[in-house]
C-alpha cells in the first residue's frame, strides 16, 4: 500500500515538474489570450468529456465567481451542463455533435474555446474544435504527451508530461488553477 501512494505521488510530481519546464510559456500565452478575450467583451467556452468535463465545469466557476480576488465575473461557459442540449444534441444527431453545435450557437469571433481532452482524440472535442475556428474563435487545448488530433487545431496546446489518464487530470488541473491565477492578476490586480 505505502508503495503505490509514494509511486503515485512521485509520478504525479514528476509530471507537474516536467509539464511547467516544457510548458510554462504555453500557461503564460493561454492566460493572456483568455485575459484579452475578456478585456474586449468575449467569453470563453469549455468542453471535454469525463474528468475532463468536470475540470470544464471548475475552470468556468473560477473565471464567473473569483478564484483568489474579489472582483467582478467574466463571461465562461462550460458546455458540458445543459443536460437538455446534450441528450437532444445525442439523439437527434450524434454524441459527436454535442459540443460543436453549442460553439455554432454560443461562440462569436474573439471568444476562446478551451477543449480539454486527456488522449487528444475526442471526436465530439475535435468538431468543437472545428467549429471554433470557423466561427473565428481562438483555440486552446488540454491534453497529454502525445497532443493526439488536437495538436493541429489549437493555438495553445498545453501538454500534459504524461500518458497516464489520471497524472493528465492533476497537471490539467494544476495548470487551470495557474492560468484562473494569472487572468485575475492581470485584470484586477491594483
Amino acid at each position: 500500500m505505502q508503495n503505490i501512494i509514494e509511486s503515485s505521488l512521485e509520478a504525479a510530481l514528476d509530471a507537474l515538474a516536467l509539464t511547467l519546464s516544457s510548458q510554462l510559456n504555453v500557461i503564460k500565452e493561454t492566460a493572456s489570450i483568455i485575459a484579452s478575450c475578456f478585456d474586449s467583451g468575449g467569453k470563453v467556452l469549455l468542453c471535454g468529456n469525463g474528468g475532463s468535463a468536470a475540470d470544464c465545469q471548475h475552470m468556468a466557476a473560477e473565471f464567473v465567481n473569483r478564484f483568489r480576488l474579489e472582483r467582478s465575473p467574466l463571461p465562461a461557459v462550460a458546455l458540458t451542463t445543459d443536460s437538455s442540449i446534450l441528450t437532444s444534441v445525442a439523439n437527434d444527431y450524434s454524441f459527436d455533435e454535442v459540443f460543436s453545435k453549442q460553439v455554432k450557437a454560443l461562440g462569436a469571433a474573439g471568444d476562446v474555446l478551451i477543449a480539454i481532452s486527456t488522449s487528444g482524440s475526442s471526436p465530439n472535442v475535435l468538431r468543437a474544435l472545428a467549429a471554433a475556428r470557423v466561427k473565428g474563435l481562438a483555440t486552446v487545448g488540454f491534453t497529454g504527451k502525445s497532443g493526439g488530433q488536437m495538436a493541429e487545431m489549437c493555438d495553445c496546446l498545453l501538454r500534459a508530461a504524461s500518458a497516464d489518464t489520471p497524472r493528465i487530470q492533476e497537471v490539467h488541473i494544476f495548470s487551470a488553477h495557474l492560468i484562473c491565477d494569472l487572468v485575475e492578476r492581470r485584470m484586477f490586480r491594483q
